[in-house]
């Protein structure tokens, strides 16, 4: 699927999903929940982006210089857990934004 098309349709899908949770029974403002979902859509898809460019680069690192597999998984490591961490945290941000409401 070409990149252009993926955006929007993921940026559909998500309001698509957070439509539910904007039905409010109390007449309230709900326009949290829709910054939520997108905010935790684009978090994790930002993440899983980061995360298979990281691995990609790796592979085609370790492609080029099969001697240097210690020193390349060395290096990938530190930047792979803080970007998952940044992720995790993002997540948990977007539902405590759901759930203190």
């Amino acid at each position: 699927m070409r990149r252009s098309i993926v955006i929007p349709i993921m940026l559909f899908l998500f309001t698509v999903m957070a439509t539910p949770a904007m039905a409010a029974e109390d007449g309230g403002s709900t326009l949290h929940y829709f910054g939520a979902a997108i905010g935790l859509g684009l978090v994790v898809c930002g993440a899983g982006y980061g995360i298979s460019r990281l691995g990609v680069a790796a592979a085609e690192s370790i492609a080029r210089q099969p001697e240097a597999v210690a020193q390349i998984t060395a290096a990938v490591n530190l930047p792979l857990f803080l970007l998952e961490g940044v992720a995790i945290l993002g997540e948990v941000f977007c539902l405590l934004i759901v759930l203190m409401k």
